[in-house]
């Protein structure tokens, strides 16, 4: 697995929640993949993932990109999320990937996707994040 600034940082509870993990990244080219658990105690009742757990799995890839593509010198906070959810999620492994298309000084623009461990597309997203320093998020 590739060294990332995710390293050097503590797992939040929410990612252990939904079963993070980093699979691949490309930090240069602000990409990034990760790896979730779609639980059966994230499913509605027809038997799904609910469509907040997905978009938990959605910030929690674009936010970590841009995250890896500053080397860990910014967080992010969310302005504004667009999900297109596009197939139900059936309980199973959940593979997430975040492309940063737009890094700026204090806004990020994000593209991400969900998919099922069979290819199928489950959910789209885009975001603009806001940019926080690592030094001042941690006073």
């Amino acid at each position: 697995m590739i060294a990332t600034a995710l390293d050097q940082i503590p797992m939040p509870r929410v990612a252990k929640l939904l079963g993070w993990q980093l699979v691949d990244a490309r930090p240069q080219e602000g990409w990034i993949k990760m790896a979730f658990d779609g639980k059966q105690d994230f499913c509605n009742p027809a038997g799904f993932i609910q469509g907040g757990m997905l978009s938990a799995m959605l910030d929690d890839t674009m936010g970590p990109a841009v995250f890896v593509m500053t080397e860990g010198r910014l967080f992010t906070t969310t302005i504004s999320m667009t999900v297109n959810f596009l197939a139900p999620a059936k309980p199973g492994p959940i593979t997430g990937e975040a492309t940063v298309t737009q890094l700026g000084k204090t806004i990020a623009f994000v593209e991400g996707r969900l998919t099922a461990a069979d290819g199928t597309l489950l959910a789209t997203a885009s975001s603009s994040i806001r940019l926080v320093e690592a030094t001042r998020a941690l006073r």
